[in-house]
């Protein structure tokens, strides 16, 4: 904004002042449009009138309008260009030689970006701002525009345009490690720093963006150079001499960052920022890493860096290369850099006949930036991403034709005579509850009297009855449970689904209701037979749990009939429960009928389609049938759902290993990666480690539950037995055990198999999620001596224990290779552990006793390693030293990941060694934590051997009603019951030990004698 000035006496010329300055942003044009309007500020020049008028005032402003004939670009130049912002931040931590004082400098840095045609566009930042260090640079602040001739303060501030920032985890260079951030705080606080600030932009039309996208993908590493130039006051009149002293000056402190582009060439991605080290410019250094022969400054033109007034893009180069051999003899030095001192030195003769002396000074110049530890920050943006990503949508809408919804559950009807009978049914059981109420209260005294009582006796107990009733709210859950079939009732028989109209008219109703229910109630009693009350058999109900611990030990004998049966009875009590669909699969997955397992996980992924581990097991399913196109739609669309999850990630990244696509599986490891560190940063910051009894354990234990574990490792000093706390009674036991199966349970891992405690012998090895209950150790009442072992987890083996739980043991072993070769892994203990799973579960003895011994030496103090030995040495026959390690796992004040099956299997050896005691109190243990059929028949047996016949006899009962199917539970039900001279019953249980055709021939032989001896128990005698 100019302000003409009136012309004076004797004047030639008018007079212009200028006022203040505006940037309009063209950018519009670019992306299409023809016209636009823009109301602009105007920013004051120093010494403007203006800046006395808006102090204090609002700011002044200019209404733009642009226009031009036709539009600049064609739809299809639009639709297949893009738009490149580059934004240069500062340089950190420069060497300490930079000095704000003396010979005044130009620090410039500058990049190539490739064009359609054959030749390079150069973008140079010229002007950085030397600071000294002391505080960090404002966040937001904004950023600059390109343009060299700005003079008013402020106008060269880009509108809307800011650099924020952000965690340097979430960068994509160099620096984004947790150990690099007490130096980048360090750098960006107190060091000396070259502030630019500058956004250039870029337009690559089609041509451009298939050269550009071929570059990053033939050479991943960009360099950006950076450089020092002496700038020279000219003399005054002497323009054209001051010209020719800037192109003769030196290049010095010459450096290069290698910027990494392949981000870009991520789906979705469109943007990089981060902190790169700068390097001294080596020819055979930068040649090897970028594939560029040419430098920017010294081989393409020395001239440009001073040339380029503007700063920002320049036009296609319009001179020739400078030939190799030549460009030595084209580098100039007025003034070089002593290695010992901070000044110019400025007698030391010229090098222009000495290029060896020139390259070795540049050299050493630029090697304090590697000493300093100089780095740039660098943002790079683009307006479209040059590989799309798909979408949530049609991610989900690929799924949802793939895999169908599951529709609802149909709608229940049912006419009048079905909710009268409802009725009826509900009135039954509130009756039979309200007198066995009454003989809770009344029993005894009715026994007495014989059913000899008055109508005053009858009376008070009715009144004492009611009392309790309404006092201990039975009452009312009797109210609750009526009410569901009255309501029915009202909407069934009498239609009404309506409100009333007047009250008159529901109180007709009600009247009429009330008639209708008393005389139903009194069908209903009438109906209920004495008998029927007093010979009510009780259900014994096994929870969802329960099955599936009954599975998996079916599965693991390898009885996978009966696992069947069970995974099947889970599936019809609860069809909805996805849960339940999963766990089936993975037992497909057991068995190698990937068929089906693929039909479960994909009946899962049908209940919920935002379920990740559903998703991801489709997946797995699918690359294990070669249908890589779902694999993909399967793994992306988990990605997209729960874009923190480190397995999907992960999973994807394999994925993409096997189509070897490389880009993209580096892509997936990367961020898999961050979000691992990201979820470690968190726990760390938040101090989510929870304390269990004076032991430090990580409060997400890994599927394994080996090696997740951040732990002390306590052993305890005392013997596993002997000095132990006595434990309860059977008989106080069996009074409490329906409790300890209904309350909270936690995960154990079993990573071998579990057997029959006598009859059958194991024969495979399985690593499954079982439920078990907690037990507390009491480590506070022992001596114990601790020893920290601090874990560290990758990516690849949170992968690993995902696969291992769900039994998908063809993807381990390509995880275990990544896992080898992971920079933050390597052999560990939990490494060689699922090596020792893997082979074992192939029965490979061998290489599993190998495996375990490494385990060991890595982790002596870990009772995983114990456990898995003592299952080891079991399968193989070494009960002796099977027994040992299992002693010493007990011995750890921190419980092994499958403690159930190490309390089952060192019962069984106390049963073989007749040490009767051991077993009992071990498989009390055993019923605590987990209770199923065989740790109730261990005990029941451990009872029997020690003539403990009331104490088997409840054993084996608990035993015999989690399964009526067990030939051996029968066998010892007939030793208890001729032991106990009940002929009836020991007929019975022989009846069913033979009909489920007992394979023990010398437990069989045990009951011919006893009956031999008896006389009684076998009906063919």
């Amino acid at each position: 904004m100019i302000e003409v000035l009136p012309k004076e006496k004797k004047q030639k010329d008018e007079k212009t002042l200028i006022l203040g300055q505006a940037v309009v942003d063209l950018l519009p044009l670019v992306e299409g449009e023809s016209l636009f309007e823009t109301v602009v500020p105007v920013h004051p020049v120093p010494g403007s009138p203006l800046e006395i008028l808006q102090s204090g005032a609002k700011q002044c402003s200019l209404e733009v309008k642009v226009s031009v004939a036709e539009p600049l670009l064609t739809a299809a130049q639009i639709l297949g260009g893009n738009l490149l912002k580059v934004t240069l931040e500062a340089a950190y931590s420069v060497p300490e030689s930079f000095i704000p004082v003396g010979p005044m400098q130009n620090y410039v840095v500058g990049l190539q970006v490739p064009s359609g045609g054959e030749k390079d566009y150069p973008i140079f930042f010229k002007n950085g701002i030397l600071k000294l260090g002391g505080e960090r640079e404002p966040i937001p602040r904004p950023k600059k525009w390109p343009i060299a001739n700005i003079l008013a303060p402020g106008a060269n501030n880009i509108p809307d345009a800011f650099i924020v920032g952000g965690p340097y985890e979430e960068e994509e260079g160099e620096l984004n490690h947790p150990e690099d951030r007490e130096f980048r705080v360090q750098a960006e606080c107190l060091k000396k720093r070259i502030i630019w600030d500058v956004e250039s932009r870029f337009y690559l039309d089609p041509p451009a963006v298939a050269s550009f996208q071929k570059r990053v993908a033939d050479c991943r590493l960009w360099p950006v150079e950076i450089t020092r130039v002496p700038l020279v006051t000219a003399p005054k009149g002497k323009a054209a001499k001051f010209d020719k002293m800037e192109d003769e000056s030196p290049l010095s402190f010459h450096g290069v960052a290698y910027v990494n582009m392949v981000p870009l060439l991520y789906p979705g991605v469109k943007r990089i920022r981060g902190a790169f080290h700068v390097y001294p410019y080596l020819d055979s250094t930068v040649y090897e890493k970028t594939k560029c022969l040419l430098s920017l400054f010294r081989d393409i033109g020395h001239n440009l860096i001073q040339n380029n007034k503007i700063g920002g893009i320049t036009s296609p180069l319009s001179k020739a290369v400078i030939s190799k051999n030549l460009k030595e003899d084209k580098i100039q030095a007025s003034s070089i850099k002593s290695q010992s001192s901070d000044t110019p030195l400025e007698t030391e003769p010229p090098l222009n006949n000495n290029p060896e002396g020139q390259n070795k000074l540049e050299k050493m110049s630029s090697q304090q930036f590697v000493e300093a530890g100089t780095y740039i920050v660098l943002e790079i943006q683009l307006d479209k991403a040059l590989v799309p990503k798909r979408m949530p949508e049609e991610l989900a809408r690929r799924v949802k034709e793939m895999i169908p919804p599951r529709p609802p559950l149909t709608r229940r009807t049912g006419g009048a005579q079905k909710v009268v009978s409802d009725y009826h049914m509900q009135i039954k059981s509130i009756s039979r509850a309200i007198l066995d109420e009454y003989h809770r209260m009344f029993g005894k005294q009715v026994a007495k009297l014989r059913g000899d009582i008055d109508s005053e006796t009858l009376e008070d107990q009715k009144c004492q009855l009611n009392y309790e009733l309404n006092s201990s709210g039975k009452y009312f859950a009797f109210k609750e449970q009526l009410k569901h079939a009255v309501v029915k009732i009202v909407r069934e028989k009498y239609l009404k689904t309506t409100s009333f109209e007047s009250q008159a008219e529901l109180q007709v109703f009600i009247s009429e209701l009330y008639v209708f229910l008393v005389d139903q109630m009194h069908v209903a009693l009438n109906q209920t037979m004495p008998d029927d009350v007093q010979r009510a058999v009780p259900t014994v109900y096994t929870s969802s749990e329960q099955l599936r611990l009954f599975a998996f030990e079916a599965e693991v004998n390898e009885d996978f009939e009966t696992a069947t049966v069970y995974y099947e009875e889970r599936l019809v009590r609860e069809p909805q429960n996805l849960e339940h669909w999963l766990d089936y699969g993975a037992f497909c997955l057991l068995t190698e009928d990937n068929i089906k397992a693929q039909e479960c996980f994909r009946k899962a992924l049908s209940l919920n389609q935002n379920h990740i581990h559903s998703l991801l097991l489709c997946g797995i399913l699918a690359v294990l049938m070669e249908n890589y196109e779902q694999a993909e739609i399967f793994f992306e669309d988990a990605t997209c759902l729960e874009p923190t999850n480190v397995v999907a990630w992960t999973l994807l990244g394999l994925y993409y290993e096997i189509q070897s696509n490389d880009i993209r599986m580096e892509m997936a490891f990367h961020e898999a990666s961050k979000q691992l560190q990201a979820r470690v940063t968190k726990q760390k910051s938040t101090g989510a480690v929870e304390y269990v009894e004076g032991r430090k354990v990580e409060s997400s234990l890994g599927p394994l539950g080996i090696t997740s574990v951040s732990s002390t490792t306590a052993i305890k000093v005392e013997a596993p037995t002997g000095s132990a706390a006595p434990l309860p009674t059977l008989g106080e036991f069996l009074e409490v055990s329906t409790k300890l199966q209904s309350q909270s349970q936690e995960p154990i891992l079993s990573v071998l198999s579990q057997d029959p405690p006598i009859s059958q012998k194991p024969s495979n090895l399985l690593v499954k999620e079982i439920p078990a209950k907690k037990e507390t150790s009491k480590c506070q009442d022992s001596l114990t001596f601790l020893q920290p072992t601090q874990i560290h987890t990758t990516i690849f083996m949170e992968t690993i224990r995902f696969l291992m739980k769900v039994n998908a043991v063809q993807y381990v072993h390509r995880v275990l290779a990544h896992e080898l070769l992971c920079p933050q892994g390597g052999p560990s203990c939990e490494y060689y552990l699922v090596l020792a799973q893997t082979h074992l579960l192939k029965k490979d003895f061998t290489k599993a006793e190998e495996y375990l011994q490494q385990a060991a030496q890595m982790d002596y103090l870990n009772p995983n390693v114990w456990g898995l030995k003592g299952h080891l040495y079991f399968l193989t026959g070494n009960h002796a030293e099977a027994k040992a390690c299992y002693e010493r796992t007990i011995s750890f004040v921190v419980d092994a990941s499958e403690m159930h099956f190490i309390f089952l299997r060192l019962g069984h050896i106390y049963l073989e060694e007749k040490e009767y005691e051991k077993a009992k109190k071990t498989y009390l243990q055993a019923c605590k934590r987990s209770p199923s059929c065989f740790t109730w028949l261990g005990l029941g047996i451990a009872c029997y051997r020690l003539e403990e016949i009331m104490e088997a006899e409840d054993a084996l009962s608990e035993a015999n009603a989690l399964n009526n199917f067990n030939a051996e539970v029968w066998a010892y039900l007939a030793l208890v019951s001729l032991k106990a001279g009940r002929q009836l019953e020991a007929e019975q249980a022989y009846k069913y030990t033979r009909k489920l055709k007992l394979k023990d021939e010398t437990l069989l032989a045990e009951i011919h004698m006893v009956q031999e001896m008896v006389g009684f128990g076998n009906p063919s005698f």
